[in-house]
């Protein structure tokens, strides 16, 4: 699958790494990075959805994690990551039938048999949390389904109960490669594996109770759609209490197989959501994920255009996993600013955004989260999966109109990589930022 932005751009070359890998790495090398995480892609690496592997993809990452390793860089691998292929979607409906889950437990049989002796961290899934959002309730994402007054130009799909069977079946795939990986490789390969979340912290729209009590909700349908049966064994009760039997049971054995199935949990994190509570007793008819939560529709300031981030939001993030989830290894996945485009290499925005976050992440390790590594989004420019080339943020800029996609350094790459070797976080004490956007 390759990606096609609203505007009519595509991602069918974007930065070109597939052949420009190895300037890529050396550029790693020389900014001081010591780690690099990618995505393999399933349609890449398996076209048609399972049997016959394509000998170019297998190539293809096995010379960028060489790469990788001969610059003493560690890969961490993304297994899936929104791009099912194609005719798995066609023949059974993708992510709404539990076929996906034996096809795509087969497809990462594959990639631990073929790197796993060099990769040593394993992402199964990249927000799962939020794929069955826009796939199956607003219908802005692909596959597209949803049902009315939750989505437009939409063929088909229920927005009440799609998004539930497409995470469960998301969180069922996801234990059945741990317990593969467990089972057959871990002894042998040495590795770790895990799950990434996005992490959008949800705060109230105003200081009311009933706006309080939203955002909490939130925070519990969000992050506790997976932390809490990843960790307890179920989904939260404010689930069970409120979506009722359109939320997937957990028998016995799934339940003991979900449990427990992670070595670290990785976060995306970029916004904060301001939730307004709806009728919090509200039997409103049809329902769909924040219906049932009952919080007016956080997302809708994506749309709208205002975007806004804060340091002390990760804080929440990490000290919410400390106190309700037992302070699991966690690894921040993305983390990052972005900018409109432009050839000047003056970003000194995105360096202080970097400051702001790094600095809250250290505080936040001394005040005991088990926060293990930090990657930022992005090392390069790149099709983005929302706003495809509209906005970038890439460390080292990337001339997308150029067809040599020539690469340069942004000031925050020259700042990140000063700190890398050792150089001060940030020259002077000054306030945070609020950054809206």
């Amino acid at each position: 699958m390759t990606g096609h932005s609203s505007d009519g751009s595509t991602g069918d070359v974007s930065a070109d790494q597939y052949h420009l890998y190895k300037e890529d790495v050396k550029l790693m090398h020389k900014m001081g990075l010591d780690a690099y995480r990618f995505s393999i892609s399933w349609p890449r690496l398996i076209p048609d959805g399972r049997r016959q592997i394509n000998p170019k993809g297998l190539e293809y990452y096995n010379n960028l994690i060489d790469e990788l390793i001969l610059y003493g860089i560690q890969p961490h691998v993304t297994i899936y990551h929104f791009d099912l292929p194609q005719v798995l979607q066609d023949e059974y409906g993708g992510l709404l039938s539990p076929r996906f889950i034996e096809d795509y437990t087969a497809y990462a049989n594959v990639c631990f048999k073929s790197f796993g002796d060099r990769v040593k961290h394993w992402v199964t899934v990249n927000e799962p949390n939020i794929e069955p959002i826009g796939g199956y309730d607003n219908g802005s994402q692909p596959p597209r389904r949803c049902s009315y007054p939750f989505g437009a130009d939409c063929a088909g799909g229920n927005s009440s109960t799609e998004p539930y069977i497409a995470a469960h079946h998301l969180l069922l795939a996801h234990a059945s490669a741990v317990s593969l990986y467990r089972e057959k490789y871990k002894a042998a390969q040495g590795g770790q594996i895990g799950i990434t979340l996005l992490g959008w912290w949800h705060e109230p729209a105003s200081n009311t109770t009933q706006d309080a009590a939203a955002a909490m909700r939130m925070n519990d349908f969000h992050i506790g759609w997976f932390m809490h049966p990843l960790v307890y064994g179920d989904y939260p009760p404010v689930m069970r209490s409120r979506v009722g039997g359109r939320l997937p049971a957990l028998p016995a054995p799934e339940s003991g197989k979900v449990r427990g199935s992670f070595d670290f949990i990785g976060f995306n994190h970029y916004l904060i959501m301001r939730v307004r509570s709806i009728d919090t007793s509200s039997g409103q008819e049809p329902r769909d994920y924040y219906v049932d939560a009952a919080v007016q529709n956080p997302a809708a300031d994506i749309t709208t255009g205002k975007v806004e981030t804060a340091p002390w939001s990760l804080r929440k993030l990490l000290e919410h996993l400390k106190l309700n989830y037992g302070n699991p290894p966690v690894w921040i996945h993305e983390n990052g600013y972005a900018d409109a485009p432009s050839k000047d290499d003056d970003d000194e925005d995105r360096t202080e955004f970097l400051q702001d976050y790094l600095e809250t992440l250290y505080l936040s390790i001394r005040n005991g989260s088990n926060a293990r590594g930090y990657f930022v989004w992005s090392f390069l420019d790149v099709f983005e999966f929302l706003f495809g080339y509209r906005l970038r943020f890439g460390l080292c800029g990337v001339d997308m109109g150029d067809a040599a996609r020539t690469r340069y350094l942004r000031s925050s790459a020259r700042w990140y990589s000063g700190f890398l070797a050792g150089g001060e976080l940030r020259p002077a004490a000054r306030p945070h930022k609020s950054y809206v956007r």
